[in-house]
């Protein structure tokens, strides 16, 4: 409890927003398909291509979360956003024909995609002293929402799943009255006053905006191997799973242990990290590793502990991974495009997961399992070369070396 009042009012205020809104929208993720096909009667693939079509729509949303970021700042962009998702669920849950569903699904994609650039924009500058340690929380609270929501999602669903709607567009009202009564958002003008400073006391670390995105694309590109590769679990891997026998139960399991491990081990290895003072370079890297080492187990084990134990080895790579790429954009990025940087960050995380499960599915059909487990390898070497790289393209030392004292006349 002391550790939480320690924390900024406007970052308390972002974790709870967070908190609220990822449980809301969990309720949903995981039974989209499953009201399509048993609810609306339309076929697997029909519910496939609405979802992609859906995920299209987030990848434009991120996009258009930064630059409104950028123009509006962060407190409008998200009182907009995410009152424009809860209009579309509202309007879902009415009970819609098939072709105005579809629509209101890419509407509710493009709305959604837009809420996450604005919350990591604004997770770096509400406690600029705590670094990397605001995007660790961010990433915390979101996966503890949706661990569970996704467990509430399948009980209310039993009753009605108009009721899994209205519970996820009441919990888009919550979030918006938060936002609306609690968050002080930092005024720009003391924002650019205190960057300015940072810079005054920091001349050799002097951000040139050019290079800084060059490495933004190097990083994105990376992150968007990782979710390629991370997606397989959620896609290509419980078929593989079910291939070899499993139960349902058995995969779901593999979750509660990634939820579990998320909440209790992240800020384990966070602190870790910390009095290591590994660089976050290093840290992506680490974790590359650890997405190669699962699938290398898993292509030499059919065993259920072995499912389990790749499930605990990826975990800690998605905890190594997922909040440094914000943290490092947020360092990367000039004030004037905070937003902008993040929304490509929060952009290629949703193409990793639209273009991932048709990349898993079509190397699982045609090649087996065994390939695609080998070609995820393969493509984590490509993280890795990255992750490697992106700060060749301009002077960040501040992430991998102390500042130098200089000395007047010397």
């Amino acid at each position: 409890m002391s550790i939480w009042r320690s924390y900024p009012k406007s970052l308390k205020v972002l974790l709870i927003a967070m908190l609220v809104n990822s449980t809301g929208m969990a309720f949903l993720w995981p039974l989209h398909t499953i009201y399509m096909t048993q609810g609306m009667g339309k076929t697997l693939s029909e519910a496939g291509f609405v979802l992609m079509l859906h995920s299209g729509a987030e990848i434009v949303g991120s996009f258009l979360g930064g630059y409104l970021y950028d123009r509006i700042r962060g407190k409008p962009t998200l009182l907009l956003s995410v009152l424009a998702a809860a209009c579309f669920i509202f309007i879902i849950s009415i009970g819609l024909s098939w072709p105005t569903y579809i629509l209101m699904m890419v509407l509710l994609g493009l709305a959604i995609g837009t809420i996450f650039p604005p919350i990591y924009a604004l997770a770096g500058i509400v406690w600029k002293e705590g670094g990397r340690k605001s995007f660790n929380l961010i990433f915390l609270v979101l996966n503890f929402g949706v661990a569970v929501g996704s467990a509430l999602g399948g009980i209310v669903a039993q009753f009605s799943f108009q009721y899994v709607f209205w519970v996820n567009g009441f919990t888009y009202l919550v979030f918006i009255s938060i936002i609306w009564f609690a968050l002080e958002e930092p005024d720009p003008v003391i924002e650019a006053a205190k960057v300015k400073k940072e810079r005054d006391l920091k001349p050799n670390h002097e951000v040139r905006p050019a290079q800084s995105f060059h490495s933004l694309l190097v990083l994105c590109l990376g992150l968007i191997f990782c979710w390629v590769t991370y997606i397989q679990w959620q896609t290509s891997i419980s078929t593989y799973m079910h291939q070899l026998g499993f139960t349902l139960s058995a995969y779901s399991t593999l979750w509660t242990i990634n939820g579990v491990l998320i909440v209790l081990g992240q800020p384990l290895i966070q602190w870790f990290m910390a009095r290591m003072k590994a660089p976050m370079k290093w840290q992506l890297l680490l974790g590359v590793l650890f997405f190669m080492a699962t699938f290398s187990l898993l292509s030499q084990s059919h065993s259920y502990s072995g499912f389990v134990a790749g499930m605990v080895i990826m975990t800690i790579g998605e905890i190594l991974i997922f909040p440094a790429v914000p943290a490092i954009a947020d360092r990367l990025a000039p004030i004037n495009k905070r937003g902008m940087y993040q929304g490509l960050v929060s952009g290629a995380a949703n193409v990793g997961r639209t273009i991932g499960p048709l990349l898993g599915g079509l190397l699982y059909d045609e090649f087996g399992p065994l390939v695609l487990l080998y070609v995820c390898i393969f493509i984590g070497g490509f993280a890795l070369i990255c992750f490697g790289t992106y700060q060749r393209l301009q002077y960040t030392q501040h992430e991998v070396l102390p500042v130098k004292v200089i000395k007047k006349g010397g």
